[in-house]
């Protein structure tokens, strides 16, 4: 398994080895003991497990959970590919308003792991791509919150050629700046406090 540190604190890339042969390819996608060496804590205790299909084009996202209670999640794409984005919006994060980007796909497996407080947004590059989640609390809808994928502060990458086919809700999303003045955004110190 490699690991690869993203530009945004506390996210981590991680491309497994895959072993394919005559029958297809097997690949492990999570695998506790990197994962712990990687990111510190002694294991990652999924209490959802979340699955999207989505159409070419679709944009969802920015989406964050409200800290406290705060979520943890390892995403990979089962199917298809996406380009799969981690926004910091932590205030006080020594990367506050930074973002990374990492494709996934059916090439290389790559996932992401999502620290607390971050925000998450992907795009499905072709039909039926499948995201599939593991997070470290249960859906609350209320305590689910999101950002503009537009922001022009944050620039995030949209694929050329992409017509972007989003929700109502994620099309309304304020953008960072919005989010911050109306005390949105989770606080950089209580989700490192969260994550221990």
């Amino acid at each position: 398994m490699e690991v690869r540190e993203l530009a945004v604190e506390g996210a981590v890339e991680f491309t497994p080895t895959v072993f394919p042969d005559e029958r297809g390819l097997f690949v492990s996608p999570f695998q506790s003991a990197a994962f712990e060496k990687a990111v510190g804590h002694r294991h990652f205790r999924a209490a959802q497990t979340n699955h999207s299909r989505s159409a070419r084009g679709v944009v969802r996202g920015i989406h964050y959970t409200a800290t406290p209670p705060g979520t943890t999640k390892y995403v990979y794409c089962a199917r298809g590919s996406a380009l799969d984005i981690v926004v910091d919006i932590r205030v006080g994060s020594p990367t506050y308003g930074k973002w990374d980007a990492v494709l996934m796909d059916q090439v290389d497996f790559r996932a992401m792991y999502f620290p607390v407080g971050v925000g998450h947004a992907f795009v499905a590059l072709e039909d039926d791509t499948v995201m599939s989640y593991m997070l470290t609390s249960s859906y609350v809808a209320a305590d689910e919150l999101a950002l503009s994928f537009h922001d022009p502060e944050l620039g995030l990458p949209l694929p050329e050629g992409t017509e972007p086919v989003m929700s109502a809700r994620d099309l309304a999303a304020p953008t960072l700046a919005e989010a911050r003045a109306a005390g949105l955004l989770p606080d950089y110190a209580a989700c490192r406090a969260l994550s221990r």
